[in-house]
């Protein structure tokens, strides 16, 4: 998705609070993480070898031959032994989708205890913005002409009056919990997620559409910006079990 900053300006936008920020970018940040190839094989090798495996180094041909066996017979375990922590900031609706994924440890910002910042999803003009087919087979397609400007025009309205009553219940002392119920799932989020490689895989073989997997997925797209970015990041650090992954068929062990 290209990323782009969406501002109220103009007179179609006037009463809109000018604090209010419209945004269509969706931001992945790797911010810890303990995961290498060599750790997988590492993990596997304890189950025959005992505790020197600990210090055994290996050349790359023997841990890409040790991780396509492992992937191709399935024995997950191995991949296991590790972790990625990421920073994600994207709409709630798109937090909740990662939310699904219930291997996973997630610490998200609490409405509860402090004020919501007003900083909304809007959907860039490169957006498909029509679905068609069955659930579980979508294709997406452009919209109409003048689909996207409505839409945008709409939610900026929207959002502006949910904020705005948002304010309100806030200055009449009501509590944070209470009144973010009136704020719209477009509204900006952000977590850590943490996971394995194993989870991650799993992650990324539903919410990533690749046409060649063994079982292709069509997520949404707000998601699927997420797991590229993960993916993109996940593959520096452990490219030889990336390259396994894709060539059998994108299926976590």
């Amino acid at each position: 998705m290209t990323s782009q900053l969406i501002r109220p300006e103009g007179a179609a936008v006037a009463a809109v609070d000018p604090e209010i920020e419209f945004r269509s970018e969706i931001t992945v940040q790797l911010v810890d993480h303990q995961a290498s190839d060599l750790g997988v094989v590492r993990a596997a090798r304890v189950s025959t070898v005992g505790e020197i495996a600990q210090t055994e180094t290996r050349s790359d041909g023997y841990v890409e031959g040790m991780l396509k066996y492992l992937m191709k017979s399935r024995h997950g375990s191995p991949f296991e032994h590790n972790y990625l922590t990421f920073l994600v900031t994207a709409p709630i609706f798109t937090v909740r989708h990662m939310m699904r994924h219930r291997t996973w440890s997630f610490n998200e910002e609490s409405a509860r205890y402090r004020e919501v910042r007003p900083v909304f999803y809007v959907p860039d003009a490169d957006r498909l913005l029509r679905q068609v087919g069955k659930p579980g087979h979508y294709q997406y397609v452009p919209g109409a002409e003048g689909d996207h400007d409505r839409l945008v025009e709409i939610a900026k309205e929207s959002y502006g009056a949910a904020y705005a009553g948002y304010n309100e219940l806030i200055e009449r002392g009501v509590a944070r919990e209470i009144a973010r119920i009136v704020l719209p799932t477009a509204t900006y989020s952000s977590l850590y997620a943490t996971c394995n490689a194993r989870s991650l895989m799993h992650f990324l073989s539903l919410r990533t559409h690749r046409q060649d997997a063994t079982y292709p997925s069509h997520p949404q797209h707000e998601i699927a910006v997420v797991a590229e970015e993960m993916e993109r990041q996940w593959r520096e650090l452990m490219p030889i079990t990336h390259a396994a992954f894709e060539t059998f068929g994108r299926v976590a062990p």
